[in-house]
């Protein structure tokens, strides 16, 4: 849907005993870096780091949104201002493409950003990275990833009724480091696919072209199992790291309901969940502004 892809980042004393901190090149970035040595557009990925700060730093992985249909959208998350706003607070900012819906139904999307983090923790010095200090945020189908990877770390299968998707793939790269993130921000990402055409979207989600039949392979009210495990509220436990969840209460093609029953969903597994419900907001005008932004900052500079 055209209309969707528009859619829309150590402190460390010198003393004996202690490591001094290094200053690296100020705004250093490698774009284009093939995370899943394949070769495939779907797999690359940009780093950029902040202009001021002492390496090695927080990073904050972006994610954009597409409605899944993009493979090569990673710019966008500096037109968006998001990158740029997590940059300019001292984060590095990892921007990834994954694979598109058109290029490999769910769960290669899942397979594909949990395949960048163990890439990023892997390689987490050459690039001036803290390893143990991940976030990820994205907005719309990449606030829906952003959540999954915030659900499913470390876990390698989803498994409902007597239907299973393998969310690392087979022989999964860098399998030796974690694939989970200590943090996330959702903006306006859809949850459980199979409520929205209930609560007042102007998109007919349950249609066989609809974003989300395309990404599960078939009519989602057809493939209720697999819906399901594409639902990150549905793989909530406690021990989720922290999330931050911005939605319009106006958005009209992923219904506000869908971030209202996710923040419940959390929180009654008991996970530190913060919901910000922006009045008026629709599918990103009102919501992805600089008030938002700050916010975002001051929460992963909390969490990482």
């Amino acid at each position: 849907m055209k209309h969707l892809s528009i859619f829309l980042i150590l402190f460390c004393h010198a003393t004996i005993g202690h490591t001094q901190p290094k200053t690296v090149e100020t705004g250093k970035k490698w774009l284009d870096i093939d995370y899943a040595g394949d070769g495939i557009i779907g797999h690359k990925l940009d780093i950029h780091l902040p202009k001021n700060g002492k390496a090695p730093f927080p990073a904050v992985i972006c994610i954009y949104g597409s409605a899944f249909f993009s493979n090569s959208s990673k710019a966008t998350v500096f037109e968006s201002g998001i990158g740029q706003a997590l940059l300019d607070a001292g984060f590095a900012v990892i921007s990834i493409n994954h694979r598109s819906s058109r290029d490999a139904i769910f769960p290669a999307q899942i397979q594909d950003v949990k395949t960048a983090i163990r890439y990023i923790r892997t390689n987490a010095g050459k690039y001036d990275l803290k390893k143990e200090k991940i976030g990820i945020t994205g907005w719309s189908s990449g606030g829906h990833l952003s959540s999954m990877a915030g659900t499913t770390g470390n876990l390698k299968t989803g498994e409902y009724k007597d239907f299973k998707v393998d969310l690392v793939g087979a022989d999964p790269k860098y399998a030796e480091q974690s694939d989970a993130v200590q943090a996330v921000v959702d903006w306006f990402g859809p949850t459980d696919f199979l409520r929205m055409d209930s609560c007042g979207s102007t998109m007919n989600h349950n249609d066989a072209k609809s974003p989300e039949s395309i990404l599960v392979g078939g009519l989602i009210q057809e493939n209720k199992e697999k819906t399901r495990l594409a639902d990150p509220a549905f793989y909530a436990i406690k021990d989720n790291p922290p999330f931050l969840i911005f939605h319009g209460d106006k958005d009209p093609l992923v219904p506000f309901c869908e971030s209202e029953y996710f923040y419940n969903e959390l929180k009654s597994k008991g996970v530190s969940t913060s919901f910000e419900p922006v009045a008026g907001g629709g599918h990103g005008p009102g919501v992805m502004i600089d008030k938002y932004f700050v916010m975002m900052v001051d929460f992963f500079k909390t969490h990482l």
